[in-house]
């Protein structure tokens, strides 16, 4: 039965079936939980990176998780927030959707997900775990095995995601 949760800790200490990675275009490392991961997952990463020749915003790519705990590690560039004037909504979307669906290309049946954009690239957090739920229930209603879980790095961010939870799963009545 698919199902989402939002759990707070660090996203590469997660044992599931694939991670995700909040890229930057080159897909060779960066700071944040892009840092993290490819710290977490060793050099190997990096070089698995490499002859990807990068990925485009809202576009995701696959790799092997090498030493994380997860299986695979899908690479997503989010959109950098200018005032919402340049389709960052659509982008972020793509982001998720494009992720799941590569999840789900590779059999996977758990994803956990950091919150993508809303640091360095300054999407407002509200804003974005609206935009990623509502991404999120949709895709879920098409994939009824798998799993997919937010791992917020602190509360403030965990709070977020799961109020803009609670507004996807709400009866229609009362939205």
């Amino acid at each position: 039965m698919a199902q989402f949760k939002v759990i707070q800790g660090d996203i590469t200490h997660s044992h599931v079936d694939a991670i995700v990675n909040a890229a930057n275009t080159t897909l060779l490392g960066g700071g944040g939980v892009d840092g993290a991961i490819h710290r977490a997952a060793g050099p190997e990463l990096f070089a698995a990176c490499v002859p990807l020749n990068g990925c485009a915003t809202g576009e995701a790519k696959i790799t092997p998780g090498f030493r994380l705990p997860a299986q695979w590690v899908i690479h997503t560039p989010g959109p950098v927030w200018h005032g919402g004037t340049r389709g960052e909504a659509q982008l972020l979307a793509n982001s998720y959707r494009h992720s799941l669906d590569l999840a789900a290309q590779r059999g996977c049946h758990s994803v956990d997900f950091p919150s993508i954009s809303t640091g360095v690239y300054g999407y407002p957090l509200d804003a974005a775990a609206q935009v990623a739920t509502r991404t999120i229930a949709t895709w879920l209603t098409a994939h009824p095995d798998v799993t997919v879980r937010l791992v917020a790095f602190d509360d403030r961010t965990a709070q977020a995601y799961q109020r803009a939870w609670a507004t996807q799963t709400a009866p229609n009545d009362e939205n």
